[in-house]
């Protein structure tokens, strides 16, 4: 493809563990792209994770790179941009209360009904994102190994997913990461992130690039792809770290827009 003009990245198992920080290699890359193009990460993870995993290691980047970075949790629901002084939103989509209720209770009741609300958890399994609900079947801490040894088929999230989509027609249901189902507004998903961002942007989807762990049909990251994005499927950070050394070496200094 012809050089990109943006690089986007999947947060969780793309530019770090799940949940986890990334590495000082992924943020000495992220800085080098900086340097070059725009880059963008979009996730099903809350604006706290992002100021954690990402934000925090970014510390010493100078501002005028930082203005190049655009962050969108929770799928693209919620907009962060770099002010000259820290990261601030532009635009929140938020729920109504009467549509995280009604979320929350279906997400309980149907994982009961199904048998897939865990006794053994760790940390939350329901969780108000704001712009986002989420279910994590064994919690927002579990271990790793854990989290990929429950659901390595994604049957049971696309079982939970059916049949909590059945009882919130005005609401999008999708299946998550390893153990987790996110809830938005209708039609709100990583492909409406990604169209929000050529629209602020003014670059098209055809001049970014995308990185993600989960670009088969029925992930999280397919939505992407499927709109004609250029993309790089990946098997967790240190992957996709090797992928970005190749990248960058062949990037020229501040692509211009």
């Amino acid at each position: 493809m012809p050089t990109p003009r943006l690089v986007a990245f999947d947060l969780d198992d793309t530019l770090a563990p799940s949940k986890g920080e990334i590495d000082v290699r992924i943020a000495d890359l992220l800085r080098a792209l900086l340097q070059r193009v725009d880059v963008a990460i979009i996730s099903g993870g809350n604006e706290d994770q992002f100021r954690t995993q990402v934000i925090a290691r970014l510390a010493d980047t100078m501002a005028s790179d930082l203005a190049r970075l655009h962050l969108l949790p929770t799928c693209g629901t919620r907009y962060l941009r770099h002010d000259g002084a820290a990261f601030a939103a532009v635009y929140a989509h938020d729920l109504t209360d009467q549509e995280k209720s009604d979320a929350l209770t279906a997400l309980r009741e149907e994982a009961e009904r199904l048998g897939l609300w865990e006794s053994r958890t760790w940390g939350e399994i329901l969780e108000d994102r704001g712009s986002q609900i989420t279910f994590s079947a064994l919690g927002q801490q579990a271990p790793r190994d854990a989290k990929h040894a429950w659901d390595p088929d994604g049957a049971k999230r696309a079982l939970l997913r059916d049949a909590v989509a059945a009882r919130l027609p005005g609401l999008e249901v999708r299946s998550g990461g390893s153990t987790s189902i996110d809830i938005t507004r209708a039609g709100i998903d990583k492909a409406y992130g990604m169209r929000q961002l050529a629209d602020h942007t003014g670059i098209p989807l055809t001049d970014m690039l995308f990185y993600g762990d989960r670009l088969d049909e029925g992930g999280n990251d397919y939505p992407v792809l499927a709109i004609g994005v250029p993309s790089v499927a990946v098997e967790g950070w240190e992957d996709t770290a090797d992928k970005l050394d190749e990248l960058i070496a062949g990037l020229p200094e501040r692509v211009a827009r």
